[in-house]
């Protein structure tokens, strides 16, 4: 009886989504997502993962409050990436040069090539240690792994390969569950939250900066934007494009909220230090258990592929679109070389330098961190005044409510992106 009962309630619901045009509301919400939920979700990169597990494991809960204003800022400045997408057609490099000139787009090009080699780099890196974990060589599991993202995009079309995007997109919830497995205080992780820690310490500041500094990242404005044009998106579909970018906003810090929460509950309550999201990985299974370690490990393995694949294309529809080279998951190697060229270029450098022994990788991913700090200010401020140019937007530029919005989270994050350089650089020095 009760099935029967449910079986009616689930078709009266579905009748009444059709009657309402809810139901198709719904359909053309999923079958427009994908560029705001994969860009955002892929930030929670190698980089990404290590910097939340040492926040967890160095500073505990303190500062698990950072994620709501960082969520925030990332809604807005992707809402705005979509936005330009949609209504010009067009990829952010492209606007730049067409509004600043070539000149100015050449040198941001060759800031964001290296910038974006580095974070390569360290995604097989990502690959390495992960597998390692599981006992197989480097020099085994980088090689299949540059060949599997480059086969993925080479042979694939936009909509093949954003459906593996999207189930990858899937498989970091391996990090709720092992966060989950943890066992948790959740009344104290509610007080964290309600009484937020600040601290003057360079240490805690610096921890601050860098959680801001990998979930907000200059090539994912550039990537957003081109997958957008890509996925063939326009005005109209505004609305869907947007609720793309929240939720992939809020997805990608609930991730980064487990990650900090497990190993606050259990790497910094045991006094254990770590360098690294494989020293989290390995040093999890003694206090939360094998399984959880594994999980760890795994979302450590599908994070690194999955943004080897992204950062690389993400270079690769940047550079194009700047230059005027075809630049399209939809065109064939042949009808589009400099694209597929420059993709496979990054795929074999990233791959290529992980496999020389001794190489300093720590200082590679360091170094590209802090190009990343000093870089995205200036990105920041040519989206705003390309959004606000009304040639471009027409009726879709900023309100005075967004741009004053917008101004101040530009502010705060040039701010906190200069501290980033400042204390990175005056540790060197040290």
């Amino acid at each position: 009886m009760s099935e029967q009962l449910e079986s009616k309630t689930v078709r009266g619901v579905w009748q009444r989504l059709r009657q309402s045009g809810r139901w198709k509301s719904l359909a053309l919400f999923f079958a427009l997502i994908g560029p705001g939920i994969i860009t955002s979700n892929v930030d929670n990169d190698a980089g990404g993962i290590t910097t939340y597990s040492l926040a967890g494991a160095e500073f505990g809960l303190s500062l698990l409050w950072i994620l709501f204003p960082v969520t925030l800022a990332l809604i807005i400045i992707q809402e705005m990436c979509a936005r330009m997408g949609v209504v010009s057609g067009k990829g952010l490099s492209d606007l730049i040069r067409e509004r600043f000139g070539a000149k100015v787009t050449f040198y941001l090009m060759i800031i964001l090539l290296l910038t974006n080699l580095g974070n390569t780099i360290s995604e097989f890196a990502g690959v390495a240690a992960s597998l390692e974990i599981f006992g197989l060589s480097k020099y085994i599991s980088v090689p299949v792994a540059a060949f599997l993202v480059w086969w993925l995009v080479v042979k694939g079309n936009y909509k093949s390969v954003e459906k593996v995007f999207l189930v990858a997109c899937l498989f970091y919830l391996s990090y709720i569950v092992s966060g989950f497995m943890g066992k948790p205080d959740w009344q104290k992780i509610g007080l964290a939250f309600v009484k937020p820690t600040i601290s003057l310490e360079p240490a805690f500041l610096t921890m601050a900066v860098g959680i801001v500094g990998t979930t907000i990242a200059p090539w994912m404005q550039f990537y957003l934007q081109s997958s957008v044009v890509d996925k063939g998106l326009k005005a109209e579909d505004y609305q869907y494009t947007r609720m793309d970018v929240i939720v992939g906003s809020f997805t990608v810090n609930i991730v980064a909220f487990f990650i900090i929460m497990l190993c606050a509950v259990t790497l910094f309550q045991n006094g254990i230090r770590i360098e690294s999201a494989k020293d989290a990985a390995l040093a999890l299974a003694p206090l939360a258990g094998e399984y959880c370690s594994w999980l760890f490990a795994f979302g450590l393995l599908n994070a690194s592929l999955f943004a080897a694949s992204i950062l690389p294309l993400s270079t690769a529809y940047t550079v194009c679109e700047a230059f005027g080279w075809e630049s399209s998951l939809n065109h064939k190697f042949v009808e589009a070389p400099q694209f597929y060229g420059l993709y496979t270029l990054m795929i074999f450098l990233g791959a290529g330098i992980i496999l020389f022994p001794n190489m300093p990788l720590i200082s590679i991913m360091y170094y590209s961190q802090v190009v990343n700090g000093m870089l995205l200010p200036f990105i920041l401020i040519f989206m705003l005044l390309l959004i606000n140019d009304r040639r471009i937007m027409g009726d879709y530029v900023n309100g005075r409510f967004m741009n004053v919005t917008t101004w101040l989270t530009v502010i705060v994050l040039i701010i906190l992106s200069g501290a980033m350089v400042v204390t990175s650089l005056t540790s060197l020095i040290r």
